[in-house]
């Protein structure tokens, strides 16, 4: 069968079509995105402004119509962080279904972090054993771990890429101070996750990223894919160290020429640098792997396995 999957995040909407059936693994047939960057329109009082919405609604009419161009034999349409958190979520949520006809899912935090470990456990397998996993989204930051497909312990933190940037890092490059207080306020938030959910976790066998930002910062610090398995190279602490102070020098529109980085992640690339390192720090990983599959690849997996249970309604977690 054909699906199609239209996740809207906190930077992009993005359109996902696959070839799938029980048993095998999907095989994309389409991919395009549009570049919001909705916390751009976020106002003091956390509502999405007119323009964010407009634009919203823009982005997912051309999602649908390429859909109906295509033609796919069922559609799943999500949405994160950005729009669960907005002041008014709900509202945006029922001016989408009027102007555009798509009703959107919103996943939950623990959603975010349980299907995309699902994505991660089947990309590696079993033998992966007990896996920590990093996802740096736009708007929040999630982090999982466990043995099995869903995780035993994960937690949601508003510490997305996009939010941290707006929050923190106004200058273009911003200054010392403000890098300082993100970091010191990451610092805090990873350190209190740490030791009141994973505190009686086993050392995890292999610490995962996965995400556009992640991937992105494992193609300017690791270099390119392996020639031969296509593989993502590894992301090293010290790698992440040792770029971070060129990123914070840079301003945006110079970040997205460097290796890896879209002119769209040029702005939120350093944000997204310093959440990971201290991340990867807290937790105490010298390396991290990258995972090609993430939230939407999850998705699909989930919706596959249903396929074998005629008449299941596809909860928002399983």
């Amino acid at each position: 069968m054909r699906l199609g999957v239209i996740d809207v995040g906190s930077n992009t909407v993005h359109l996902l079509v696959v070839d799938a059936h029980p048993g095998a693994s999907p095989v994309p047939y389409h991919s395009e995105r549009s570049t919001l960057r909705l916390m751009r329109f976020i106002d003091d009082d956390g509502a999405i402004v007119e323009e964010g919405q407009r634009l919203l609604i823009e982005a997912i009419v051309s999602a649908a119509a390429t859909v109906a161009e295509i033609g796919v034999d069922d559609v799943i349409s999500t949405a994160t962080s950005a729009i669960r958190e907005a002041a008014n979520g709900e509202d945006v949520l029922a001016r989408i279904v009027r102007e555009t006809g798509v009703e959107l899912q919103v996943l939950s935090g623990d959603d975010e972090a349980r299907i995309t470990m699902l994505a991660v456990r089947r990309w590696f397998g079993w033998s992966a054993g007990e896996i920590l996993l990093f996802d740096i989204g736009g708007g929040s930051f999630e982090i999982a771990q466990g043995a099995d497909e869903y995780p035993d312990a994960q937690v949601s933190l508003p510490l997305g890429a996009a939010r941290a940037t707006v929050r923190f890092l106004r200058g273009d490059p911003p200054n010392r101070d403000a890098v300082s207080a993100l970091r010191a306020h990451a610092r805090a938030a990873f350190t209190e996750a740490r030791d009141t959910l994973f505190a009686d976790r086993p050392k995890p066998t292999r610490v995962v990223g996965t995400s556009k930002t992640i991937r992105s910062l494992g193609r300017l610090v690791g270099g390119p894919a392996d020639p031969v398995t296509g593989a993502p190279a590894p992301i090293y602490y010290t790698g992440l160290r040792e770029w971070e102070p060129t990123l914070r020098e840079m301003p945006s529109d110079v970040r997205q020429y460097l290796p890896g980085i879209t002119p769209e992640r040029g702005p939120q690339i350093l944000a997204g640098a310093i959440l990971l390192r201290t991340a990867m720090k807290v937790f105490d990983v010298p390396t991290l792997i990258v995972s090609p599959w993430a939230l939407r690849e999850g998705i699909v997996l989930r919706y596959i396995d249903a396929l074998d249970a005629p008449g299941r309604v596809l909860p928002a977690t399983p």
